[in-house]
């Protein structure tokens, strides 16, 4: 926004940045509070699906150098102190704590939504917007995650034979919702200049995207959050074949 002054231009980024994650996040905290609109476990993937996409979409208003990559990822920072927080009790927001956990209980923001904000952040400052591998792990821990569970509880009647907990329609729903995020999201950075478009990297993009989906299948997801594995495979993977 400052092209002579990139620290300016960082800071006013953050600023906006910051306005629009905690506009998201009031949002969908007015909406677990008023109950009855939606079911707290589809509200809480809203959230899930919402706020790492709508990071990725506020990138470009960052440098390019680790500079940006500090300053995008202070937002996050700062959610990551606010899990801990609200899940060790220091301060109450049930509207938060209502469309981020599955059952109410504010000590479920230590586990799922303190490793989706460490991931994200984490992400963002070890890949940052001109490598693909930033697009892969946001995309599948994001979208491709939310969309599993949603289609899962609607469509999963058949269930994976070595895994009863989930659905061939889940992971199929993971699959074509992570890939096709990574899709979209290499086409707007490539818009910007930090990344090259090729069918190399469509294809690269679903192989992590199917790899991401079969370690969510297995039980061990259920008992490290899925949060974790599905970020540590995306990566890896994308480390391997980028």
């Amino acid at each position: 926004m400052f092209p002579k002054n990139t620290v300016l231009s960082d800071i006013s980024a953050c600023g906006i940045f910051g306005i629009i994650t905690f506009s998201c996040l009031s949002f969908w905290g007015e909406i677990g509070k008023r109950g009855g609109i939606f079911d707290q476990k589809l509200i809480r993937k809203f959230v899930h699906i919402n706020i790492g996409l709508v990071f990725l979409l506020c990138w470009p208003l960052f440098s390019s150098g680790i500079q940006g990559a500090l300053f995008a990822s202070i937002v996050t920072g700062l959610n990551i102190i606010r899990m801990l927080l609200l899940g060790l009790g220091v301060y109450h927001d049930e509207g938060t704590i209502k469309s981020m956990s599955r059952h109410g209980d504010r000590r479920e923001l230590l586990k799922g939504p303190l490793y989706y904000a460490l991931s994200i952040t984490l992400a963002c400052i070890v890949f940052w917007k001109t490598s693909p591998i930033s697009i892969a792990v946001i995309c599948n821990l994001c979208a491709g995650d939310g969309m599993a569970d949603i289609v899962g509880r609607r469509l999963g009647t058949v269930r994976l034979p070595y895994n009863r907990n989930k659905s061939f329609a889940g992971s199929i729903g993971m699959v074509t919702a992570g890939f096709l995020a990574s899709v979209g999201y290499m086409y707007y950075f490539a818009s910007f200049g930090y990344i090259e478009v090729s069918v190399g990297m469509i294809l690269r993009f679903a192989v992590i995207s199917i790899a991401s989906a079969l370690v969510e299948s297995l039980p061990i997801s259920t008992q490290i959050d899925d949060n974790l594995t599905i970020s540590l495979t995306s990566a890896l993977v994308g480390i391997l074949l980028f």
